[in-house]
């Protein structure tokens, strides 16, 4: 039996299909079920996250498919220069077989290359996402609020 290639690389317009496609086909289903029916405002979305100009986004290959992506920027802080995760996502069918972790671990060492010194993330403590998180080695922080307010 063949063992599958595993590719971990820096994405970013030029694979703005493949992303679509995957984000579309993960968060569309359980657990999250968003509803991205709009597709202009997904590619604005996408585009905000892809196209700026601190914007930092790998994807992991399986055999040349997209089946992981991570986007997000990489923001200066006083603390040090960090990789902030806005989205980071595996293929459904791929999910529970260690392949997240493994992801993790290559953008870790991407962004250290980098000279960038932490991850921040934000998750909701009611999805899966939450447990692979705290698995995988993050702190939850106790004192950080999230707000918002709709006008």
């Amino acid at each position: 039996m063949e063992k599958n290639t595993i590719d971990f690389k820096r994405i970013g317009m030029n694979e703005i299909e493949m992303i679509k496609d995957l984000f579309f086909s993960v968060f569309t289903t359980e657990p999250w079920n968003d509803d991205w029916s709009d597709q202009k405002q997904l590619d604005l979305y996408l585009q905000d996250l892809v196209g700026q100009s601190n914007s930092l986004t790998y994807g992991l290959f399986e055999d040349d498919k997209l089946v992981g992506v991570s986007m997000g920027h990489i923001k200066h802080w006083y603390s040090g220069t960090e990789y902030y995760i806005e989205e980071l996502f595996v293929q459904t069918s791929k999910q529970g077989n260690g392949i997240g972790t493994y992801f993790l671990k290559e953008i870790e060492k991407g962004i250290k290359n980098l000279g960038l010194v932490q991850i921040f993330l934000q998750t909701e403590s009611t999805v899966p996402a939450y447990d692979f998180y705290i698995k995988n080695g993050f702190s939850e922080l106790n004192e950080h609020v999230s707000f918002v307010k709709k006008i």
